[in-house]
């Protein structure tokens, strides 16, 4: 919109590659011409000082160069440039220009020229000032009520305040309390000089007050005492901001109006000359320089306002009253006077962009054109409109989150590992416990199908593994141009992988025509370096703790056959035995059996053998592969080594425990630390001395308790590493053994180490337990739950408590172990959603909070849910008479310890006997696993308890177990007692599907646990 844009008169740029900042833009008749029209002085860091007389020409470049009056390139950079009568007996304004370590007064004078060659002017220095100290900036005035000429006031970077008069220096002072310079500006209203301090306060000096304190010949400490002649200098008044100040005015144009302008970070404030607030405007945007004017109106200030939003804005006070757009962020602003126009706004920017403008509007001269009325083809607007609705089908039926990849890959890398070690090998450490460290070479090949740039490759590959360099930045490359890039890997730790993969990832940008620049992208790529990397040939070993077993349908195969790299050093030649030595110290054996299709794995760390179990059973599928055979199938025949797994677990988990112990304690002893040290700061400020008590004695002991503690705190965190690194290795063998255990589908097998690996490394904010306890819960209520009730729970839930460390592994083991029983007993791992199952009416209760559905922990999966389903249905159906319940229940005496297979119900599902035996041992069952839960329940949080026959079982579970026998019958011939009672009322009548549903509920309330 043009009326909002403001409106350029004259601008230029200046120079290249240069910076400006708020003191580079000063505004005055500096050659003193006498007409009352201003030059724009404009000094840059580079040094390079430029004088400006704007006036509109007809050509831009012409114009920019007879505006230009002068310019020269000083020997330092330009921080501040003022006009002021700086000179003594001379009524003419002169020049200032403060350097980091200088302050130049110059005069300006110009010359008439001869035809055409225009008017000259030169650049006299008059005096100048060698700083001791590095300038920040500079202010002027008349300093203690003088007339006829103006001294200057430097504020140096370390808070010394450097007086001149003219020529001469006439004294410094120190600011109090001072750490960072803060914009600096004098009141001639009343002698003072405002400055903000690093305490984000408003300070004000009286020159008064600073001639008459004490002298700063050298940096003293502002709270000490001074012992030479003076005062202690103190502010007059102070005001507190409560943020960074980025400049100060005071304007002058009127005596009336009394005001001290502040320009925040986010406010703006005005304050009387004594420190009183007149008002405070809060800014919606960041603020970047500023200039209160002359107003109109009595008693109001008009104000110019730069953002960072390139916007120039207009106060009133606090009343927005214009708004105008610059092509620019300002960082100075000033109103000057120029014989073709009055009340210019001159603007600059910090890389040299100078503008001259005004505020107004153009008139528009835009008319709309006449729009030929046509008749509208119908026939070609049908065409067009299907045309269109065929390439939005096209579009929506082939669309994807991803954007689909080109047919020709702008980019493709190539990953090969050396089949050989390096030699000599590039590791770190060259020797482990005397066994020497071996290196692989990896090279990349990265080749380009067109043109990219700002290419950058990393590598990445898992703990305690490392690389000779792991960034790369590679040179901008062609159409068919490639580059090669070669790093060694090795083992920089005492301890294995969980790991030998390795990942590369390139970074790249491909330009466009709509973007030169390139648009980002990344290609990544995965290698997997050798078994040989971490462990050497060794002898077998006869007797280990740990076992496990495998299973083949093939015939034994020579194990030298297989891993021909560990043949070679191999004391067994018949290929039945072969032993890997880790580099740490852990030897894994693999023996196979010469009648049988078996092999076992044993060594005396449980997780070592991950990567040697891992290693067989991929080299069995390629070795098979090779030979033809399609239908080669390995399994593991159990049990699952689920104790030595929960070793690794509680290990990991009493490292994290220790981590959190020295977290407190250094805690502890840090704030017992700085208390200290405080007490002892007070002592040594004290200015009659008095006895430390024994400070310095505790100050020491717990310094020395911290270091001891940071230190062990250090030892702790490279154990904990190690542990994960570990814990990994065992939850991988245990996945693995899972999926062998069960045949388990790769997808299958990928949500199974999903859920038991969550995390790749842990933090202090969330770690494997919880992580892992979360994932395996939702298993547990989702694809892996007892009834479609559970997995509608669980989808009726929003949410659930935030992960935190456990207070121990109890319940983590205990899932674990159901999750695995629950697989073995043929529960399905799936990923698919159950978001468009409906929620039961009796569910939709149990989703507001504090209604968590437990994990059903009781033994069976699906094929126990599909028998009780079973059970009930014919139960619906006939109900058995009294006699007939009692001989079931002296048979369910006898046959307790029975269970019939699920082929037997289905095959005798006209019978009355045998499906109700079946319910009734699933009965025994959730009895039994009511009584565990309980338990668990009443440890872990105090919950209102059920009726009081259940309170009185829970009394008894401490008695023997004859007692629990009885008990059990007497809650069998109470059931039958409520199915005979219940028989009697409703007759030869069906039972209805309601009841059946509170009584499977009320059945299950028991088991419920804090999930």
């Amino acid at each position: 919109m043009s009326l909002f844009k403001a409106r350029d008169w004259w601008s230029a740029a200046l120079g290249e590659g240069e910076e400006f900042d708020q003191g580079c833009l000063c505004v005055g008749d500096v050659d003193n011409s006498g007409s009352g029209h201003d030059k724009l002085v404009v000094g840059s860091y580079m040094g390079m000082l430029r004088i400006f007389f704007p006036h509109v020409s007809k050509s831009s470049e012409a114009g920019v160069a007879d505006a230009q009056l002068l310019e020269v390139q000083l020997q330092n950079a330009i921080i501040q440039v003022e006009v002021g009568k700086f000179v003594s007996c001379s009524e003419l304004l002169h020049l200032a220009v403060l350097h980091p370590r200088k302050l130049s007064v110059y005069s300006v004078s110009g010359t008439a020229g001869n035809v055409e060659h225009g008017d000259q002017y030169q650049l006299k220095l008059v005096y100048e000032h060698n700083l001791k100290r590095t300038a920040c900036n500079m202010t002027y005035g008349a300093f203690g009520g003088v007339t006829g000429h103006h001294s200057l006031c430097i504020q140096s970077m370390d808070g010394m305040l450097m007086f001149f008069e003219q020529d001469s220096y006439s004294f410094g002072r120190f600011l109090p309390g001072f750490l960072l310079p803060g914009p600096l500006v004098y009141n001639s209203r009343t002698d003072g000089f405002l400055t903000v301090s690093s305490a984000r306060q408003l300070e004000s000096y009286k020159y008064e007050t600073l001639a008459v304190a004490t002298e700063a010949e050298s940096r003293q400490d502002p709270d000490q005492p001074v012992k030479t002649g003076g005062k202690r200098l103190t502010p007059d008044w102070t005001f507190v901001l409560g943020e960074q100040a980025l400049d100060l005015s005071v304007p002058s144009f009127s005596h009336s109006s009394s005001s001290i302008f502040v320009l925040g970070e986010r406010n703006l404030y005005c304050l009387r000359d004594n420190g009183q607030i007149r008002f405070m405007k809060k800014l919606e945007f960041s603020s970047s320089c500023f200039l209160p004017y002359a107003s109109v109106t009595e008693g109001m200030t008009n104000l110019l306002l730069g953002n960072h939003t390139n916007m120039l804005l207009v106060y009133q006070d606090v009343t927005l009253k214009w708004a105008a757009q610059l092509p620019f962020v300002p960082v100075a602003v000033r109103i000057a006077n120029f014989p073709e126009l009055k009340g210019v706004v001159v603007s600059l920017s910090s890389d040299g962009h100078l503008l001259c403008s005004y505020m107004g509007t153009d008139p528009s001269f835009f008319s709309t054109p006449k729009v030929d009325a046509r008749e509208a083809d119908y026939e070609q607007v049908d065409a067009e409109m299907k045309k269109l609705q065929k390439f939005i089908r096209d579009a929506t039926r082939t669309q994807d989150i991803l954007p689909k990849p080109d047919a020709e890959e702008e980019l493709t890398m190539k990953a090969s590992v050396s089949s050989s070690v390096d030699s000599p090998s590039q590791a770190l450490t060259q020797d482990i416990d005397g066994v020497p460290v071996p290196s692989v070479t990896i090279q990349v090949k990265v080749k380009a199908c067109s043109v990219v740039s700002s290419c950058k490759l990393s590598v990445a590959v898992q703990p305690p593994l490392a690389v000779t360099q792991d960034q790369f930045a590679l040179e901008p490359m062609g159409v068919g141009s490639s580059t090669v890039v070669k790093f060694s890997a090795f083992l920089n730790g005492r301890y294995p992988p969980a790991d030998l993969t390795g990942d590369i990832t390139v970074s790249y940008s491909s330009p466009t025509e709509l973007n030169p620049k390139g648009v980002p992208r990344v290609l990544q790529s995965r290698f997997s370096l050798p078994l040989l990397l971490v462990c050497v040939p060794s002898s077998p070993a006869k007797t280990t703790k740990f076992k496990i077993t495998v299973d083949t349908n093939q015939p034994p195969v020579d194990l030298n056959a297989i891993f021909p790299e560990f043949s070679e050093k191999s004391e067994d030649k018949d290929g039945n035995t072969l032993a890997f030595q880790f580099l740490s110290g852990a030897k894994v054996t693999v023996v196979a059996s010469r009648t049988s299709q078996r092999y076992r794995i044993q060594s005396d760390s449980f997780e070592d053998m991950w990567l040697v179990v891992k290693e067989l059973v991929q080299r069995f599928d390629g070795h098979f592969t090779e030979l033809g055979v399609k239908d080669f199938k390995k399994s593991f025949s159990g049990p699952l080594p689920l104790q030595e797994y929960f070793l690794s677990v509680d290990h990991h988990f009493q490292l994290r425990l220790s981590a959190q112990q020295y977290q407190d304690l250094l805690s502890e002893r840090a704030v017992q630390f700085r208390a200290i040290q405080r007490r002892l700061l007070t002592r040594f400020k004290d200015k009659t001395p008095a006895p430390l008590q024994n400070l310095d004695t505790l100050l020491d002991a717990t310094y020395s308790q911290v270091m001891t503690l940071a230190e062990a705190a250090e030892e702790n965190r490279a154990l904990l590493e190690e542990a994960f690194v570990r814990l990994r290795s065992a939850t991988h063998l245990l996945v693995l053994l899972l999926s062998l255990w069960h045949g388990l589908t790769p997808d299958q097998t990928a949500i199974l180490e999903a859920t038991l690996l969550p995390l790749l490394q842990d933090s202090p904010q969330l770690g494997w337990e919880e992580s892992c306890d979360a994932a395996v819960s939702h298993l547990l209520r989702s694809c892996l739950s007892r009834s479609s009730k559970d997995q509608a729970t669980s989808l009726a839930q929003m949410g659930g408590p935030l992960l935190s460390l456990p207070r121990d592994t109890a319940r983590l083991k205990k899932h674990i172990t159901l999750l695995c029983d629950r697989i073995g007993k043929g529960g399905r791992l799936t990923l698919a959603s159950e978001a468009n199952a409906p929620v039961p009416a009796q569910v939709q209760n149990l989703a507001a909070p504090g209604g968590v559905e437990p994990i059903a922990e009781g033994p069976g999966g699906g094929e126990e849910l599909e028998l009780q389903q079973e059970a009930t249905k014919f139960i619906k159906k006939k109900q058995p008479s009294k006699k007939v319940k009692k001989d079931k229940d002296s048979k369910e005496k006898k046959e307790v310890s029975k269970e019939p297979s699920a082929s037997t119900v289905t095959e005798e599902a006209g019978g009355a006997e045998e499906p109700v035996k079946e319910a009734k041992k699933e009965k025994k069952e959730s009895s039994k696993e009511k009584k565990e839960s309980k338990k668990e329940s009443s440890k872990e949080a105090k919950e209102p308890k059920e009726p009081k026959e259940e309170a009185k079982k829970e009394s008894k579970k401490e008695s023997s177990s004859s007692k629990e026998k009885k008990e059990s019958s007497k809650e069998k011939k109470d059931k039958d007692k409520e199915g005979k009672e219940a028989g009697k009322e409703s007759g030869d009548k069906k039972v209805p599907r309601k009841s059946s549903v509170k009584v499977k509920e009320k059945k299950k309330e028991p088991e419920v646990e804090d999930g």
